[in-house]
């Protein structure tokens, strides 16, 4: 009777790793936003972006953070921010928006 229950308890105890495992997988692949995350060159895309800038070391640097936390930056020099939203509503301590 002691077998079977430790038995029991074993196939228990591993079915819900099992499922820990699983779920701690599933929430790996997503992003905050709940897109599947997907690699970007950061470098490339800041560079493009920061390209016509006035500072464009001071663009790059904000640029790549905001790359690093949202895996995306969107296309162009200053506009088409919907198509980030993560990267376009990132604020600073003080309220303005952080990414160039």
């Amino acid at each position: 009777m002691a077998v079977s229950k430790a038995l029991i308890a074993s196939i228990l105890i591993s079915i819900l790793v099992f499922h820990l495992v699983e779920a701690d997988q599933l929430v790996n692949t997503d992003t905050t936003k709940g897109s599947p995350s997907k690699k970007i060159d950061c470098g490339a895309a800041c560079s493009a972006r920061c390209q016509l800038s006035s500072r464009p070391n001071l663009c790059r640097r904000a640029c790549g953070t905001c790359c690093a936390r949202c895996s995306c930056v969107p296309p162009c020099t200053s506009r088409n921010r919907d198509v980030c939203p993560c990267y376009a509503t990132m604020t600073t301590r003080g309220g303005q928006l952080k990414c160039p």
